[in-house]
C-alpha cells in the first residue's frame, strides 16, 4: 500500500531533496510552499502533488491538511520549513523576532495539530521535524534561532511520551551545515554597532572555507530523513551529517563547560 508525505518548505533544499528522494521510492508526497506556482521540476515529478501553505497562516495550514486528508491517511509530516535569524540579540526587532518564533516554532505546532486527529483515530503515524545541530549545541550570534530549535528539540522529546499510546511516532532531525543557499535565501540579519567588532569574528569563522568544506549535501540529510521515517524504535533525535555528530559528540564528551571555552575560542578568539 502506497505510504504518503506531507512536506513543509519543500521549495528549496532538504525539503525539495526529501520530495525528490520519497517519490523515487515510490511515496505519495505532498509537497508545500508559499508559492507552488514558481515550482517546475517538483509539479512535473511522478508522485508529488504541490499544495500552498505559509506555516504561519492558520487558514492556509487547515487547507494544505484538508487538502491532503481528503486524499487518504498521510503516514508521514515532515516539518521542514524554517529561516536562520542571527546577529546580535539586542539588535533584534520586535518584528524579527515574532516572525522567527512564528515560523521556526509555533508554525511546526500549528501543523502538526492540524494532521495529529487523524493519526490519532489511525493509530498511526510519525511527525518529524527539522531542528539543527543548533538545537543541541550553540554559537555566538543564534541566540533567537537558537531558541527556536533547542525549543522544538524538547517539544519534540515531550511529545514523543504522550502520542505513543496512539502509536504515533516523534523524530527530530538536526543536520549541520547543508550545501543550500540558506545562508542567503533563509537567513535574516539583526545589527548593532556595539558588537560589530566580535560579528565579524564570527562571520568569518563560519564562511572559513574548511568549516564549510565539513557540511553534507541536501541528498545525503534526505537520506537521514529517510531513516527517521522509518525507523520504529523510542529514538527521538537523528543528528544528520559529520559535523553535526562530531560537534555533538565533542559537547557529551567533554561536557558543556569546556565545550563553550571551544567555540569561544574557535568563534570569537578569547
Amino acid at each position: 500500500m502506497t505510504k504518503t508525505i506531507f512536506i513543509t518548505g519543500a521549495s528549496t533544499g532538504l525539503g525539495r531533496a526529501t520530495a525528490l528522494l520519497f517519490a523515487a521510492k515510490g511515496w505519495k508526497v505532498f509537497a508545500t510552499m508559499r508559492n507552488p506556482a514558481n515550482e517546475a521540476k517538483l509539479a512535473e515529478t511522478p508522485g508529488i502533488t504541490l499544495l500552498a501553505l505559509d506555516v504561519t497562516r492558520p487558514d492556509q495550514i487547515a487547507a494544505a491538511a484538508k487538502a491532503a486528508l481528503a486524499e487518504g491517511p498521510v503516514d508521514v509530516l515532515f516539518n521542514n520549513a524554517g529561516y536562520g535569524l542571527a546577529g546580535p540579540f539586542e539588535g533584534a526587532t520586535d518584528e524579527q523576532l515574532t516572525a522567527e518564533l512564528d515560523t521556526n516554532l509555533l508554525g511546526v505546532m500549528r501543523v502538526t495539530q492540524a494532521f495529529l486527529p487523524a493519526m490519532r483515530a489511525a493509530k498511526s503515524g510519525a511527525i518529524l521535524t527539522t531542528t539543527s545541530i543548533g538545537g543541541l549545541v550553540t554559537f555566538p550570534f543564534n541566540s533567537v534561532y537558537h531558541a527556536t530549535k533547542w525549543g522544538l528539540e524538547g517539544w519534540s522529546e515531550s511529545l514523543a511520551f504522550e502520542l505513543e499510546p496512539f502509536g504515533i511516532r516523534v523524530k527530530t532531525v538536526a543536520p549541520g551545515g547543508i550545501a543550500t543557499d540558506f545562508a542567503g535565501r533563509s537567513l535574516v540579519m539583526t545589527q548593532h554597532p556595539a558588537y560589530a567588532e566580535d560579528m565579524g569574528k564570527v562571520f568569518a569563522a563560519f564562511m572559513d572555507p574548511e568549516r564549510r568544506a565539513g557540511g553534507s549535501t541536501a541528498e545525503q540529510i534526505a537520506e537521514v530523513v529517510w531513516d527517521a521515517a522509518n525507523d520504529t524504535s523510542d529514538r527521538v533525535t537523528f543528528v544528520a551529517g559529520a559535523d553535526a555528530r562530531t560537534n555533538y559528540a565533542q559537547r557529551l564528551a567533554v561536557g558543556i563547560d569546556a565545550f563553550r571555552a571551544g567555540i569561544r575560542q574557535a568563534f570569537l578568539g578569547r
